[in-house]
């Protein structure tokens, strides 16, 4: 695939370089005419030579001022075209992506290459685009990390710090939790939950009885246990591209995480401050739609990362129904929370009946 962007470039760097200082047919000319100059008008122009190195410092002074203006002029010229070849650099493309999952035209104009919206009191399936297709799911991932946690019943009130095992070294992601900061299991799960926070999720699984490996063991027997047959786990964080769902299957895990009190709770929290140090930091969620007066949200969780796009589980009541809503790579910043917002609209004008053909995914 390099090679053939790099067969779509008109010349290479080396080859504009040639280019550049290559001599034009004009200074050619120039160049013979003063090797054929007869010796009159070579011995005047020695004398202008010699004239010239005779000027004032002053003038010897702007000649170089002007020299050192070239000079700094061609660096600018480097450094923006070094510039302009970053900006100019393909995106780095999604799993769904790349398997044409954008190119499937699915209902209202969705954004989202998966998408699927049920009933959760029903079963019956409102909408669907690409929902038996298997993604990486990112920080979705945190929503069966936070319900292994809070299903083990663990002290949470007990203090964890942070080390610089829970320090990401795969995507390199930040945190406003440094190493030996020391907060609860409580406040670690709340920050994991409603503000994706991964050290804290990380955190978790590493102090967890029985070590990181067996929390993740637990993680994917959960999955099993609740029939999520396409879900794959391998960290707690999501920042793994090996973490990989269908929206079928998060439909399953959302239903089962919105019948935990304190997922709910934590999810749907709008900000939370905690103390650390001598200071106090707040975080807020992820998803802004908890704040809306427009959203009834029971449940949620948000995720990103390039290999999976933007992604988004909420459960929502809408025109009296509970829904369980899935998006998965959308491309956009904000197209996933646009995505909830059509599939509102649409759901409020439905008959209570309605539904729209799904788009499956075959492969």
């Amino acid at each position: 695939m390099l090679l053939a962007v790099l067969a779509l470039l008109p010349f290479s760097p080396a080859q504009a370089a040639g280019k550049k200082h290559a001599p034009t047919a004009s200074s050619h000319r120039t160049t013979a005419k003063a090797a054929k100059a007869p010796p009159a008008r070579a011995s005047a122009q020695r004398k202008s030579v010699a004239k010239a190195s005779h000027r004032s410092p002053r003038v010897s002074a702007k000649l170089g001022s002007r020299h050192g203006k070239a000079r700094v002029a061609s660096k600018s010229n480097r450094l923006s075209l070094r510039h302009t070849a970053r900006e100019e650099a393909p995106p780095r493309l999604s799993f769904g992506q790349m398997a044409g999952l954008h190119e499937v035209t699915g209902p209202l104009g969705l954004k989202s290459s998966v998408a699927l919206v049920v009933d959760q009191d029903t079963h019956q399936v409102l909408l669907g685009k690409n929902e038996h297709a298997v993604l990486p799911i990112a920080s979705l991932t945190k929503l069966m990390t936070g319900m292994v946690v809070s299903e083990a019943h663990l002290p949470m009130n007990e203090l964890i710090t942070i080390t610089d095992e829970d320090v990401d070294t795969e995507k390199n992601s930040r945190s406003r939790l440094t190493v030996g900061t020391e907060l609860s299991r409580g406040e670690l799960l709340h920050l994991a939950l409603m503000s994706s926070e991964n050290r804290a999720a990380h955190a978790l699984g590493r102090t967890f009885p029985g070590g990181l490996q067996h929390f993740v063991s637990l993680m994917n027997a959960r999955a099993r246990q609740l029939g999520m047959k396409d879900t794959r786990y391998v960290e707690p964080t999501g920042l793994s591209s090996a973490n990989q769902s269908s929206a079928q299957d998060l439909a399953l895990l959302v239903g089962a995480a919105y019948q935990n009190p304190q997922l709910r709770e934590l999810t749907t929290s709008p900000s939370h401050e905690v103390a650390v140090g001598h200071r106090t930091l707040e975080f807020r969620n992820t998803n802004g739609l908890v704040k809306s007066p427009e959203w009834d949200i029971g449940l949620q969780k948000t995720g990103y990362i390039s290999e999976a796009g933007r992604c988004l589980v909420m459960q929502a009541r809408i025109a009296g129904r509970k829904l369980i809503m899935v998006f998965l790579d959308s491309a956009g910043k904000y197209s996933r929370i646009a995505d909830a917002e059509r599939v509102r609209r649409w759901v409020e004008m439905l008959p209570h009946a309605s539904t729209v053909a799904g788009h499956g995914f075959a492969g």
